[in-house]
């Protein structure tokens, strides 16, 4: 048994059990990877997968413990490597992230700037997608770790650490009959069509919540995953957009949109960072962490196992005492 045999079986589940795709992640041939999970199969005398026709179909129940043990393998091969990188501080590595729109554009560049003055031989990658896909990015070890608007419970291999609640705004141009209102109620909202994020984008089943409580149905007429997009289409009068409110810009918006601030209306959200259980994380991986949310203890970001306590009451004093993401 070794490392590439390991890490094709790995793969292959990865990639929905397809020996090409996987060949193709692993930048090998089909044959090779069926040769090697022959040979892993053959050495421990059992059969790792479910077959039909000689397709592989699923885990059979030994494989699933050992793709458990596999994964834990590569985590602590990967984690040996990255000690022996960090020795020498030249080394050209990469950071890869996925996050969404509003994350990169308004709460990340001076995250970026005080980073990449500590770190300036690692390159940083960030992926955008929504919720269920940067789920996917963490479990296939696409990316490094997530910046996710909420908590991703699509995988139990994630963890996740709350970092910042955030609050929605809604936003028209200065003429619209709502730009003189300060307290806007969910009744007067349902009047007018809405511009918002795509269900599930960024906790917007939070907003439904609201109008269904009171019996209204929200008249959504384009949903978009990035801010811009929402900005766009308001100032053409297509709708009353709603987004987060640290996605107001005061200098580039206020001559056009108006923005009011509804938090009075929905809940907060939450921000969190989601990694695989298999990431070793590295020490600019927490040094990442640490200036995107400088508020967090030190000891607490090094512990990703604890990162959510088990006990509801305090998750929930955890996330009251978040601070507003700005």
């Amino acid at each position: 048994m070794n490392i590439s045999q390991l890490k094709s079986f790995v793969e292959v589940v990865k990639s929905d059990f397809n020996i090409t795709n996987a060949a193709e992640k692993l930048y090998t041939s089909q044959p090779t990877v069926s040769k090697q999970l022959k040979i892993l199969e053959d050495e421990l005398n059992v059969s790792l997968f479910n077959r039909k026709n000689n397709n592989l179909l699923s885990l059979s129940p030994i494989g699933e413990k050992v793709h458990h043990v596999a994964c834990d393998i590569l985590a602590q091969f990967d984690k040996i490597k990255s000690l022996v990188a960090q020795e020498d501080t030249n080394t050209k590595q990469s950071l890869h992230i996925a996050t969404t729109h509003t994350q990169i554009r308004y709460k990340l560049p001076k995250v970026i700037e005080r980073f990449k003055a500590r770190y300036p031989n690692i390159s940083l990658h960030f992926h955008q997608g929504a919720p269920a896909q940067l789920a996917e990015m963490v479990n296939n070890g696409d990316v490094d770790f997530a910046i996710a608007t909420e908590s991703l419970h699509l995988y139990d291999d994630l963890l996740t650490m709350p970092c910042y609640q955030w609050s929605r705004s809604v936003i028209v141009p200065h003429d619209h009959p709502l730009a003189q209102d300060e307290q806007l109620t969910i009744k007067e909202l349902a009047n007018y069509p809405l511009i918002t994020y795509v269900f599930g984008f960024t906790g917007s089943s939070k907003l439904d919540q609201v109008f269904y409580q009171n019996n209204l149905i929200p008249n959504v007429v384009l949903t978009a995953v990035d801010t811009e997009i929402i900005k766009f289409y308001v100032k053409r009068g297509v709708g009353v957009g709603i987004i987060s409110s640290v996605a107001f810009d005061v200098e580039e918006d206020s001559e056009t949109l108006r923005c009011i601030n509804i938090s009075n209306l929905v809940k907060p959200s939450y921000t969190h960072i989601c990694i695989s259980r298999h990431t070793h994380l590295k020490d600019y991986m927490y040094d990442f962490i640490s200036c995107y949310a400088p508020h967090l203890d030190l000891n607490y970001i090094h512990q990703p196992a604890k990162w959510l306590p088990v006990d509801q009451k305090a998750r929930d004093l955890l996330y009251s005492s978040l601070p507003e993401l700005s």
